[in-house]
């Protein structure tokens, strides 16, 4: 059997359909050593390459999908490699063969918390669209406190230099002296949306965490810099809620359910283990 070019790779975790339809063009891959073409399909007999290099497993083998969540800290970048050879999200994650994770989202520098990443392109590009509406949700604390007519405004909405956005919802979450926390949510993922929306009502963000991408929430388990594998029951809930099909978990299910999720001895050997290489001592854990 054969299968389109463009599906192979982003089922490999290089990116989106689009994003290899990109690659394609631009020359960037190649099939039997010829430059690749837009409608090109494989089979188990072709050898592909993306920038020269050989994928590591044939096309045709589809990976298990995986999904996994990530506490990110603050300080960390949310992109693959940084020319100024600061941490980025990628250094603590799983070594994967013949494919590559890719990230849900992104989370700027200084912000922290949930980050979901996914060895499936496809389906990150799922979980990223707006016609999804996976509500995000975030805690934030400001200097100050929101008056009613400010909520009101933010739930309205406001016009920012991309557009206009508005939050879903806005609850309070305590906090002491000058600095209140809240809990807001979006249904899109714009950059440095939180902080431009409070802005727009003259208030700083002094930190920010997200709390939930969609379905998925921060456990309080997971430290600051630690990551663990979503159990096979979350999984389908994310999955089910961009309906999406995972035939790996509907073979699977056929012969009764699994439990994959990694206990937290086991997340805190992944952890521990990625600290020790970059000899550094363990996350901390952090106040979500």
């Amino acid at each position: 059997m054969d299968e389109k070019l463009q599906k192979v790779l982003a089922r490999h975790g290089l990116g989106s359909r689009r994003q290899m339809e990109a690659w394609i063009r631009a020359g960037r891959v190649q099939i039997n050593d010829r430059p690749a073409t837009i409608g090109d399909r494989v089979t188990s007999r072709d050898r592909l390459s993306v920038d020269g290099k050989p994928l590591r497993v044939p096309s045709w083998v589809r990976p298990r999908l995986r999904v996994l969540r990530y506490h990110k800290p603050a300080g960390e970048l949310a992109t693959r490699q940084d020319p100024e050879g600061r941490p980025t999200v990628f250094d603590r994650l799983p070594r994967l063969r013949g494919s590559r994770w890719v990230a849900v989202g992104r989370l700027d520098l200084n912000t922290e918390g949930l980050l979901l990443f996914t060895n499936d392109g496809d389906l990150a590009n799922a979980l990223m669209h707006p016609r999804a509406e996976l509500e995000r949700v975030y805690a934030v604390r400001v200097l100050g406190s929101l008056s009613d007519e400010q909520k009101a405004a933010l739930l309205a909405g406001v016009e920012l230099e991309d557009g206009p956005a508005r939050f879903l919802a806005i609850e309070e979450a305590g906090g002491e002296g000058s600095n209140r926390w809240y809990h807001v949510s979006l249904a899109e993922g714009r950059n440095r949306e939180v902080r431009r929306l409070l802005a727009a009502v003259h208030l700083s963000v002094s930190r920010l965490i997200r709390i939930r991408y969609g379905p998925i929430d921060m456990p309080r388990h997971l430290k600051l810099g630690y990551f663990e594998e979503l159990s096979d029951a979350e999984r389908s809930i994310l999955l089910d809620a961009v309906q999406w099909s995972d035939p790996q978990a509907t073979a699977a299910a056929e012969h009764g359910p699994e439990d994959r999720r990694p206990s937290r001895s086991r997340q805190h050997r992944h952890g521990l283990r990625t600290e020790l290489q970059r000899g550094k001592g363990g996350p901390r854990s952090g106040h979500a």
